[in-house]
């Protein structure tokens, strides 16, 4: 397969406008699902809801790897390696995290639009890194940064699920009470999870170097960050004993 450029700059900068829209829509109000569910929507249970918007993520560039492999040059293998970090992602966030998640019902309609900028992502990311990525040997420059940022996602992951960890053991099975999370990055940040993400795909983008990576890493922040800010504000609404010197997403700055 040849490189869709048209189609990769195009897919690429929608993202961006719809990292802004996302984020102007969220100074506005927030995105009913999880503690902010509405009663009166339509929902998928909790666990089918996460595997069925998450799982095109991890199958679309598992397809395009399958189907039409090509990652040549002498930095084939590390693009390849990059996308396999991607795919285990989602692989995680759809049999793991989906199995093991205590959420509330998620709304049907944010399944249906999660599952298609998931499948447009996959392939956005799987197709430029397996086919349009500039084909390079590493310099003293370039190898360096792609391993800091490839770290830099490595770490991003273990916040984001050791985080994930913490939220679930809040609760017994059953419960819906909400508690005060404790431990690891909750200690300085009232998202961590979010805050996992973020660095993971600002490691992604780092190490990628690339438009699509950026966009994505972009869409990430306008996405979740205006979500964490939201839950920063609920625990302080919620507990008069909350820490005052947590920050809602980024450790004592925000």
């Amino acid at each position: 397969m040849e490189c869709q450029e048209t189609m990769v700059s195009c897919l690429s900068w929608l993202l961006l406008l719809s990292a802004v829209a996302f984020l102007r829509e969220q100074t506005r109000t927030r995105v009913a699902y999880g503690r902010y569910w509405l009663p009166g929507d339509r929902c998928c249970p909790a666990r089918l809801g996460w595997f069925l918007q998450e799982l095109p993520s991890f199958l679309v560039p598992l397809l395009l790897l399958l189907l039409v492999p090509r990652a040549d040059g002498p930095d084939g293998g590390y693009r390849i390696l990059l996308l396999g970090a991607f795919m285990f992602h989602y692989f995680h966030r759809s049999f793991v995290f989906g199995y093991l998640t205590r959420g509330r019902p998620v709304p049907l309609y944010i399944v249906l639009y999660a599952a298609i900028f998931c499948s447009l992502n996959g392939f956005l990311q799987g197709h430029h890194l397996l086919h349009c990525a500039p084909q390079s040997t590493p310099t003293w420059l370039t190898g360096p940064r792609r391993a800091a940022g490839f770290l830099l996602f490595m770490l991003g992951m273990i916040i984001n699920i050791h985080s994930d960890h913490i939220l679930r053991n809040l609760r017994k099975p059953g419960e819906t009470v909400y508690r005060i999370p404790q431990g690891g990055m909750f200690r300085f940040v009232s998202g961590a999870n979010f805050f996992g993400e973020i660095v993971e795909w600002c490691g992604f983008a780092l190490a990628a170097w690339s438009l699509p990576a950026f966009a994505f890493a972009f869409f990430t922040i306008c996405s979740i960050g205006p979500r964490a800010y939201h839950h920063h504000r609920d625990y302080q609404k919620r507990f008069e004993d909350y820490p005052s010197s947590r920050k809602a997403v980024i450790p004592f700055i925000l």
